[in-house]
């Protein structure tokens, strides 16, 4: 575990609970979760990004804190066999929230904010600033620099690894055509003029590759 991101915990966690060896366990859990054999995308680099965003944009969050511990556990249960990720991961951050002095309230918000990552392409409430941040920085690395996204491409597909080719080819090119078609790929205009043209460029990239045959 990264020791600057060790610090973060503690810095959200501890003043929501002074049980010391309670936040470190679970901090133990998810480092173990985040940088296990088969994490090669949704690992602990791709939850360092998401709170460099949170931090650097913190003045415009109405509840950075929330929005903080969705990012912390919303990969934390992460199995490509699986269809309900989203659904574990945030029933186990509610069980280590249930031990803080998080109110209920804010608890059912980091599930829901999790949750709500199973699909990126759905509608989304209209005036949720923070729901719409939090998911557009999830998608950030679909508008990265060419390179860096065909690392994030290649490192998800060793996340199927189990899935042969052809299988594998049919399910990403589904994904990709439906983000492709997404109206919005991104729900706030900070992402959405800095990425969009990107993301569909890389994203369109990666279609043709899989049609002739792989990336």
């Amino acid at each position: 575990m990264n020791t600057t991101l060790a610090s973060r915990w503690y810095r959200l966690t501890t003043p929501l609970l002074a049980d010391a060896a309670c936040r470190t366990a679970m901090l133990q859990q998810l480092t173990l979760a985040y940088e296990g054999s088969d994490r090669h995308y949704h690992s602990l680099k791709h939850i360092k990004t998401l709170l460099d965003s949170a931090q650097q944009h913190a003045a415009g969050l109405q509840d950075a804190e929330v929005v903080q511990l969705a990012i912390w556990f919303h990969d934390a249960v992460y199995s490509t066999r699986r269809d309900d990720n989203e659904k574990r991961s945030a029933a186990l951050a509610l069980e280590f929230l249930g031990h803080t002095s998080l109110s209920e309230q804010r608890r059912q918000r980091v599930a829901y904010l999790i949750e709500r990552t199973k699909d990126h392409t759905q509608p989304q409430p209209a005036t949720d600033s923070d729901l719409h941040f939090f998911l557009d920085a999830d998608l950030q690395i679909l508008g990265a620099p060419e390179a860096d996204y065909w690392q994030y491409a290649r490192q998800v597909r060793q996340e199927y690894r189990f899935a042969p080719d052809f299988m594998y080819r049919r399910g990403r090119r589904k994904v990709l055509e439906k983000l492709l078609n997404c109206p919005l790929l991104y729900q706030t205009a900070l992402f959405r003029d800095k990425l969009d043209a990107q993301a569909r460029r890389n994203l369109q990239a990666e279609l043709k590759a899989w049609e002739n045959g792989g990336v």
